[in-house]
């Protein structure tokens, strides 16, 4: 485990402006710290609209922070060029989302490879891993070469958690990757979390599930001590 956080938050803000409201500014987050290290797991907690989903979305760049750092593995996502975004999101930051956004008709065994295949992996070891994981999170091998844009939800949502897995990134985001699954994947999820965990990825995520967050979550950070009434 290194010293310095892979993710750390120095008194971030934010506020979204009503353009439609005349412009009125409304201040959402205020004086936001955290850190995450390398092998932990910290969950975000917080009632509903405290803004957990917000500072997530502020780590991995699809919000600005209005101020502060929010540094990733030495890069302030916060000033970061669109490029270095994208180059982060490519080799260091993964973000397994609750919704799977994929290119229609590309078979799903090419969905959850290409995150190999993006950071120079040869093709034959990415699909060999994306079949490993699609067959640990039980996605049936006739649907492998099928579009997941036809899948159930809850069949789409393990092809996106074996999308986030396949490439050991140093960083991940996750929201509430355990929602919706039966035991059996729900179980399959928590240990791909603590192998990551296990190879040194620091791992930021929303659990709302009370008993996967305390088997492999390290500490919680309550987002609403963030609010700016409470900042």
């Amino acid at each position: 485990m290194t010293h310095d956080p892979v993710i750390a938050l120095s008194d971030v803000s934010k506020s979204f402006v009503l353009h439609n409201q005349g412009g009125a500014r409304i201040p959402v987050m205020a004086g936001a710290d955290l850190s995450v290290a390398a092998g932990e797991c910290v969950a975000l907690t917080g009632a509903s609209g405290a803004g957990k989903s917000t500072l997530m979305r502020m780590i991995y760049g699809n919000y600005l922070a209005a101020s502060g750092r929010i540094m990733v593995a030495g890069v302030d996502v916060a000033t970061a060029e669109p490029r270095e975004i994208l180059s982060l999101r490519r080799q260091t930051l993964g973000y397994v989302s609750q919704f799977l956004r994929v290119v229609p008709r590309v078979p799903t065994r090419e969905v959850v490879a290409e995150p190999l295949l993006m950071t120079g992996h040869e093709r034959q070891e990415a699909v060999a891993r994306a079949e490993r994981l699609l067959a640990r999170l039980n996605i049936p091998e006739r649907l492998w070469d099928l579009s997941p844009t036809t899948f159930s939800g809850g069949e789409q949502q393990r092809v996106n958690i074996a999308r986030g897995f396949a490439y050991a990134y140093p960083a991940m985001l996750l929201d509430e990757p355990t929602a919706s699954l039966d035991a059996e994947n729900r179980d399959t999820v928590l240990t791909l979390i603590e192998e990551a965990k296990a190879r040194g990825a620091a791992i930021l995520g929303i659990f709302h599930d009370v008993a996967a967050r305390e088997r492999v979550c390290d500490r919680e950070v309550d987002v609403s001590a963030f609010t700016p009434a409470a900042a």
